[in-house]
């Protein structure tokens, strides 16, 4: 019975001292201790194992109870005290919680005292700053006022001033007032409810309007569009009135460039008339020429007398492209039957040759539309630049190398050339029959000078007459896409198409050797067939020579065509560039590679018979020999 109750009172008292593992921990850190006791998971068993591991150890129990006995009697000790020392913190506790709530009412007491100083103090500033927030409102608005006084009076006195000038035409002084006035006059947009403010509103709008009249009749006057000549040259009056205009409405100045250039390029429409002889394009020369001269009086004459940023001398060159541009269209949709392919190009070159002088001399800001100059890049046999640098290079450097970098674009070009696109049919039937010929003189010169002989530098070569096909072709191109990149260019393509197929016919197809062999290569029943001789008919070297010859050629205008085709979608429109297709006639140069190799594969197989033929009698021979030796023939096998 005793011991159940030990037993029960063990099992309280160790479910009162289960601490939770939080709880465990916070005490291992403030009292870190090694002593096994000490450990939550402490197991009496394992601890008295430690103490006697053996039974030999067992001697010196008497000793372990004894320090056993002496440790808890410490341990009593200490709880004791530590009791003893806790009777009193009650009433101390107790104690200490009515002083810190006489010391919080007083700290109240303390803190009220002070929000009302501050209250005090808060009305007492703000009844010394009333007034002097009251005089800085007055100065705010006396200030304003005096403001607004001095403009007003400003705006009045430089309105009658404005008008006075305007009268008198005293430009020079009215451009800088003007401006001064309309900027004033933007101070009083908020009150313009007031009948005086809007009256010299008014005034002030009259005025310009007055000020532009006045000075487009000044202009008039000074340039008139017909009658008498222009003056030797321009008055201070104009040059103020400009500077006037700058301020003005954006019309007034737009029309004064707009009379002066149509006057000044009167003498033109009259000089150049569509029933002039100067006006066809063997003379074009002329129009430029006398631009040129224009523009170098222009400058002289009147170059400090419009404002630079007015851009004048570049305006007059634009204009003179538009009516260039309109006029030659007129004169060769006239005299359409008279256009040369010689004299177009000579037209055309003159005339990109003066938008590229256009371009040196002129930014372009007064242009509207602004079209990119196509370049071509270089890409074997199209190495050289358009402009025909570098024509000499290396045809085999490494396309992986830096590229030259593009030219700025042309704003000017097209610009008066654009007239020309319609009659380039003139140009491409040009070609067409330019290309004719050169194919006709290659066939006739192949059959002049005969295939490449075996043994000389020629032999196995690629055909010069390929070189000179493509660099035509690619001189074609460049002056074709500085005309247009239209559809002149599709038909450019076409005629290559053409050319192409009949260079790979005429010169190549047309120039193998014939064979009347049907052999396919060496095959079992070929070997063993008796032949007294081969049928199949062997090639001479300067045959072999020239197969080789076709096959390089062939081979070199497979990979400039593709080359080809590249350059000409990068030519072309980009809405066009799905029409561009050589793939055609890289067919046909492939279509005569496979021809060369078969003939060279059937040469060699000609050349190769009567070996094998003599090899397979030989172990016919040597078979029907054994076979009449029957004693040999079991030797043999026996062996």
């Amino acid at each position: 019975m005793m011991e159940e109750e030990e037993l029960e009172f063990a099992e309280d008292l160790e479910a009162i001292l289960h601490l939770t593992p939080e709880v465990q921990l916070a005490i291992e850190q403030v009292f870190p201790s090694q002593d096994p006791l000490d450990r939550a998971d402490f197991n009496a068993v394992e601890y008295i194992n430690t103490l006697f591991p053996t039974e030999q150890s067992l001697a010196n129990i008497d000793d372990v109870v004894n320090k056993i006995r002496l440790k808890i009697r410490r341990l009593d000790d200490n709880i004791r005290t530590v009791v003893r020392g806790q009777t009193n913190v009650g009433q101390d506790g107790r104690q200490a919680l009515e002083e810190a709530q006489i010391a919080i009412q007083q700290l109240f007491g303390k803190i009220k005292d002070i929000k009302d100083k501050a209250e005090k103090s808060e009305q007492m500033v703000k009844e010394i700053t009333r007034d002097i927030k009251q005089l800085d409102h007055a100065k705010r608005h006396l200030t304003t006022s005096i403001t607004t006084l001095n403009h007003l009076h400003m705006l009045a006195g430089g309105v009658d001033s404005l008008e006075a000038m305007t009268r008198k035409r005293q430009y020079g002084e009215v451009a800088n007032l003007l401006q001064g006035v309309v900027n004033v006059l933007e101070h009083f947009h908020k009150y313009m409810g007031i009948p005086q403010i809007r009256q010299l509103s008014e005034r002030v709008k009259a005025a310009q309007s007055e000020l532009g009249t006045q000075i487009l009749a000044d202009f008039e006057e000074s340039f008139p569009s017909q009658g008498s000549k222009r003056p030797g040259g321009p008055s201070n009056v104009l040059r103020d009135a400009c500077l006037v205009a700058n301020v003005l409405d954006p019309r007034i100045k737009q029309e004064i460039i707009k009379k002066f250039i149509r006057q000044h390029l009167s003498e033109y429409l009259v000089l150049f008339q569509e029933n002039q002889d100067v006006a066809w394009l063997d003379k074009i020369d002329r129009r430029y020429a006398w631009i040129k001269r224009q523009l170098v009086d222009y400058e002289e004459k009147y170059g400090r007398m419009f404002p630079e940023e007015w851009c004048m001398t570049e305006r007059i060159a634009v204009e003179f492209c538009h009516i260039t541009r309109v006029e030659l269209a007129k004169v060769m949709r006239t005299r359409a039957k008279e256009i040369e392919v010689k004299l177009l190009l000579f037209a055309i070159q003159r005339t990109t040759n003066f938008e590229g002088l256009l371009a040196k001399r002129f930014t372009g800001c007064t242009l509207t539309d602004k079209k990119p100059e196509s370049t071509l890049d270089s890409t074997n046999p199209f190495l050289d630049d358009e402009g025909g640098e570098d024509v000499g290079a290396d045809k085999d450097d490494d396309l992986s190398k830096p590229r030259k970098p593009k030219a700025p674009d042309n704003p000017f070009h097209g610009i008066v050339s654009k007239c020309f696109e319609p009659h380039l049919y003139v140009y491409i039937e040009s070609q067409d029959k330019n290309l004719g010929e050169l194919i006709d003189r290659f066939v006739a010169d192949f059959r002049a000078q005969g295939p490449p002989k075996a043994g000389t530098e020629e032999g196995g070569a690629v055909l010069p007459s390929c070189a000179d096909l493509f660099v035509y072709y690619k001189k074609c191109m460049v002056q074709c896409s500085q005309l247009s990149t239209g559809e002149p260019m599709i038909a450019l393509t076409t005629i290559f198409q053409k050319f192409l197929r009949e260079y790979a016919w005429k010169i190549l197809s047309g120039n193998l050797p014939k064979s009347n062999s049907n052999s396919g290569g060496l095959t079992i029943s070929s070997l063993l067939k008796e032949k007294e001789g081969s049928e199949a008919a062997k090639f001479t070297a300067d045959e072999l020579c020239l197969i080789c010859s076709i096959l390089s050629t062939a081979e070199y205008c497979l990979a400039t065509t593709q080359q080809l085709e590249e350059k000409l979608k990068e030519k072309v429109d980009k809405l066009l560039v799905e029409r561009i297709n050589l793939t055609g006639e890289m067919d046909t140069f492939s279509t005569v590679i496979s021809n060369s190799i078969q003939l060279l594969v059937q040469d060699l197989d000609a050349a190769c018979d009567p070996a094998l033929s003599a090899m397979s009698k030989v172990g016919h021979m040597h078979y029907l020999s054994r076979v009449s030796n029957p004693t040999s023939c079991s030797s043999t096998l026996t062996r």
